[in-house]
């Protein structure tokens, strides 16, 4: 067991408002990224489902972004954008990362 968390947002997202979304995203990891935060993607999907998945080094981490002023942004930048978010937390149990050659 590795400790670290997997913290998916979710959302539908009308395609008028989806590059105002990715201009977001984009804004918003320009700043400093909180302590314990590993890894962040934002996601497209088909029919306009979002996601952005962040890996955070324990629950602990992910936990104490979501209880500043404000909460987490990923919800937030979803529901900027229109969509009614849904946040599902993941334990990691198991994690590989491959190596990559040069190309």
């Amino acid at each position: 067991m590795t400790g670290q968390v997997l913290s998916e947002v979710s959302g539908v997202v009308a395609a008028d408002r989806a590059a105002g979304l990715v201009a977001a995203y984009r804004e918003l990891v320009t700043h400093p990224l909180p302590d314990g935060l590993v890894r962040t993607e934002l996601l497209a999907g088909p029919d306009g489902h979002w996601r952005i998945q962040t890996l955070w080094r324990d629950r602990a981490a992910l936990e104490a972004v979501r209880a500043t002023p404000g909460g987490a942004p990923a919800p937030r930048l979803l529901r900027d954008a229109g969509a009614d978010p849904t946040l599902t937390a993941f334990e990691v149990k198991v994690h590989l990362t491959a190596q990559v050659g040069p190309t």
